[in-house]
């Protein structure tokens, strides 16, 4: 018997019309073009600020393209795995919102959180089901509303962030192609440097938590860059040594998309020239657990099948990671 490889055979993506740049939010908060550029690398982020709409709206849109340009049916999908931390409801599942709205009779879903290594994780997971021939067809989408938590007083935190989706579809190959290996993990320490204070049944929303701010992105900055250019390059590292991969044979480094000064860490521990680096984060700002999936929409064309490419996230939790992908289809076709 034929060993399964799980491989993306296609990608769709959304990003909402309005777009906040660098000079915009100068005129909201005290920072500047300049500051901003220089610290992080973003010149621009879009944002959903349509009254009503949340996550599942943006995943909706990035799916459907996507069921499109693949010629799927929403019947043929089996599963379809949303990665988002700002979904549109406690329950139900963001994921449940898609498969209603695009008639996926034949579908289970879930949600699945872990912040910016959303993408990864469910990946991973979108494989094992793969692989096992559990499931033919698995749509991955990330999509965050990242918007809906930033507080627009807070220069440190409020230039960072941005909205988006973008999704695949996962399929079987006997090709030597698809999610080959992953190195995940989460440690576990990162509470108090990267969360939102309230909210959640520890401290559920109140008079108290409103007035107090804490239903906002809480970031220490120093602490969680530190720990994203250590565990990121430590892990994209350990997975191109075990799969015999160097700057010469990486096509692609696909790198979270939050801060410019990470991806060059992450570049450099690679001996990785910056041109081999799939950057978007000028344009959208960090989008969470939709970064990854809208660096490959964005660059689909560009890449080519065979390409080897190593994905690496770090989120709240702190989850980190990096997988190496072997691209299964030529791009510009």
């Amino acid at each position: 018997m034929e060993k399964i490889n799980a491989v993306i055979t296609g990608v769709g993506g959304y990003v909402p019309e309005y777009v906040l740049n660098n000079d915009e939010l100068s005129r909201m908060v005290d920072t500047n073009d300049e500051w901003i550029m220089a610290r992080v690398g973003i010149k621009e982020r879009r944002i959903l600020n349509e009254e009503g709409l949340g996550a599942s709206y943006m995943a909706r849109k990035a799916v459907k393209q996507l069921l499109e340009r693949t010629g799927t049916q929403p019947d043929e999908v089996d599963c379809l795995i949303v990665a988002t931390t700002t979904g549109d409801y406690h329950f139900p599942s963001t994921s449940s919102i898609v498969v209603g709205r695009l008639g996926m009779h034949n579908a289970y879903s879930y949600d699945l959180s872990a912040a910016c290594c959303g993408f990864l994780f469910a990946m991973d997971q979108a494989s094992a089901l793969v692989k096992s021939g559990r499931c033919k067809k698995v749509v991955v989408c990330g999509a965050e509303k990242m918007s809906s938590m930033v507080d627009y007083t807070d220069r440190a935190t409020c230039p960072l962030f941005g909205d988006g989706a973008a999704a695949v579809m996962v399929e079987p190959t006997e090709e030597e192609y698809g999610w080959l290996d992953s190195h995940l993990r989460t440690d576990g320490m990162g509470l108090p440097f990267l969360c939102m204070k309230a909210g959640g049944s520890v401290c559920p929303p109140s008079y108290f938590t409103v007035e107090h701010k804490m239903h906002f992105i809480h970031q220490e900055g120093r602490t969680v860059y530190k720990f994203a250019v250590t565990n990121m390059s430590e892990s994209t590292a350990l997975i191109a040594e075990r799969n015999g991969l160097n700057k010469d044979n990486i096509a692609w480094i696909l790198p979270h998309q939050a801060n410019i000064r990470i991806i060059e860490a992450v570049a450099k521990r690679l001996d990785m020239p910056m041109s081999k680096v799939l950057l978007n984060i000028q344009r959208y700002g960090n989008t969470s657990a939709a970064t990854l999936p809208l660096a490959l929409w964005d660059f689909e064309h560009q890449l080519k099948k065979g390409d080897n490419i190593i994905l690496t996230a770090f989120g709240a939790g702190f989850t980190f990671g990096a997988a190496y992908l072997k691209w299964g289809y030529d791009g510009a076709k």
